[in-house]
């Protein structure tokens, strides 16, 4: 047996700010990928992959059945055979690891599946987000859905706000393009509960929250239309007023031994940096006008190209 691959997602914009509604940006990123499989001969890893499955059937089971339903005697049968999630996805890095295998279990197991191959109205999109939030929901204690959405379809997903994606498309990128937007790899991993449950705590902070609707939803949404817009000059420049922000006020999701790095390129405009996901470790996403010169600035780091400028 053998599933279909499924894609780790990139958040470009919106983390954080998704959470009180700005406009968010997320495609799909298919250098990482995962399928289900069941195992010839089962290793150490394939077996832990499979008990962690076990435990995410026993969530299954207590969803309401109104909003899914799945082939769970299918689902428990082939467990029982050892199938586990064979994934590249590093975990805890930010790009979606939970997302597509709650993606590959929804698109082998859910019965009157939404499927991609349908017209994709508004309220299927809602409802399919609504299905991978309580699905995810075992992983994370509370998700969005987003990214299994996005892992599912393998599309660029434009969200408008919580109520209201759509499927978009992005500019095609040149390769000789010298711009770049890149993967910085913090080194450590990071958890996505309590550095979402940090970020609710200074949303009671009303100077906090203040920031967030006046500066950082602001540049959010600024960023996410010059990159729809191929408008790259522009998009670098609100990139550097957001990195500034998070560097001022998401300190807790920034790994410390990267806080000088992110005023560095601040300061010398070689790259800017920001939270790829919640933070905390994992990857960091940077922006940078000439990758050539990043490369050389963050030496020693390693770096993954996702888009060329």
């Amino acid at each position: 047996m053998k599933g279909p691959l499924f894609y780790a997602k990139i958040l470009l914009f919106g983390e954080y700010g998704i959470i009180k509604d700005s406009k968010g940006l997320s495609i799909p990123y298919n250098f990482y990928r995962g399928a289900l499989k069941t195992p010839q001969k089962s290793n150490e890893a394939q077996r832990s992959s499979n008990e962690k499955l076990q435990a995410f059937f026993e969530h299954l089971q207590t969803l309401d059945p109104q909003l899914v339903r799945f082939d769970f005697d299918r689902l428990k049968n082939d467990l029982a055979q050892g199938m586990y999630f064979d994934s590249s996805i590093p975990q805890g890095y930010g790009v979606g690891s939970s997302g597509a295998l709650v993606a590959s279990i929804y698109e082998r197991y859910a019965t009157e599946k939404i499927t991609v191959l349908e017209n994709l109205t508004k309220e299927k999109l809602q409802q399919l987000k609504a299905i991978f939030s309580a699905m995810e929901s075992f992983f994370h204690g509370k998700s969005s859905g987003l990214d299994p959405l996005n892992s599912y379809l393998s599309l660029p997903l434009l969200i408008h706000s919580k109520e209201s994606i759509e499927p978009t498309g992005i500019p095609s990128q040149n390769p000789k393009a010298k711009g770049a937007v890149f993967l910085l790899d913090s080194g450590a991993t990071g958890e996505t509960a309590p550095m979402v449950a940090i970020f609710m705590e200074n949303m009671k902070n009303a100077q906090f929250s203040q920031m967030m609707q006046e500066e950082f939803i602001k540049y959010t949404d600024f960023c996410v239309e010059d990159f729809l817009k191929g408008n790259f000059k522009g998009l670098l420049g609100n990139v550097k007023a957001l990195s500034k922000l998070v560097l001022q006020n998401f300190k807790p999701m920034i790994p410390q031994n990267f806080q000088s790095l992110w005023q560095r390129g601040i300061e010398t405009n070689d790259y800017y940096l920001k939270l790829c996901g919640s933070g905390g470790g994992g990857y960091i996403l940077g922006f940078t006008p000439d990758f050539k010169k990043a490369q050389k600035a963050l030496k020693g780091h390693h770096l993954e190209v996702v888009y060329y400028l």
